[in-house]
């Protein structure tokens, strides 16, 4: 079974691939895409996620061996995003972090990752709405009548709402950023 999903959070994202394998459905394979390959299975395992910045293969092949000595299995995706797809049967050892240092790192790299794609996407958005003007593409659009303006309003709309998705795409960083925010100043005070 494959499902196309896409996600701008990390931890909605690792509840919803439990909530498959709750259902029975075990991750095999992630694309770059947002296409989740399933199998069925009968046994219950458990899905962590874990965001690393990219690094060098000898340190890539330490992380590697330290989470399969403790049984975890890499689910195929793509590294250049950087999230990382662990998988195991449940055991009741079920957590990536074991302690509360690591937790706050992991929250902290949350952060960064968060925080420099939503820059990214601010710049886009300041290109587009001060540089370039969002409007829609054809100068005489709003010259025409009848069905030749409804027609080129409609095949052009699309491409007009495109623009404002870097916009949603701040907003879905930065909050992010905020919860995991949150979450690291708890772990970094208590």
């Amino acid at each position: 079974m494959k499902k196309l999903k896409i996600f701008f959070d990390i931890e909605r994202e690792e509840k919803w691939l439990n909530e498959q394998l709750a259902k029975g459905f075990r991750c095999t394979k992630i694309s770059s895409l947002g296409v989740y390959t399933f199998e069925e299975t009968d046994k219950k395992h458990v899905m962590r996620l874990d965001y690393r910045d990219r690094m060098r293969k000898e340190k890539d092949l330490e992380y590697t061996n330290m989470y399969e000595d403790f049984g975890w299995s890499s689910i195929a995706a793509s590294k250049m995003v950087g999230i990382r797809y662990w998988q195991k049967e449940a055991d009741g050892h079920d957590e990536l972090f074991s302690d509360r240092e690591s937790l706050a790192k992991y929250y902290q790299r949350l952060m960064v990752y968060s925080g420099w794609l939503g820059i990214t996407l601010f710049a886009i958005m300041v290109n587009y709405i001060f540089i370039q003007k969002p409007s829609f593409y054809h100068d005489g659009l709003w010259h025409m009548e009848g069905s030749l303006f409804w027609k080129a309003f409609l095949f052009e709309t699309p491409f007009a709402l495109l623009k404002a998705l870097p916009v949603l795409m701040v907003i879905l960083f930065m909050d992010g950023y905020y919860r995991a925010y949150k979450k690291y100043k708890v772990l970094k005070t208590a």
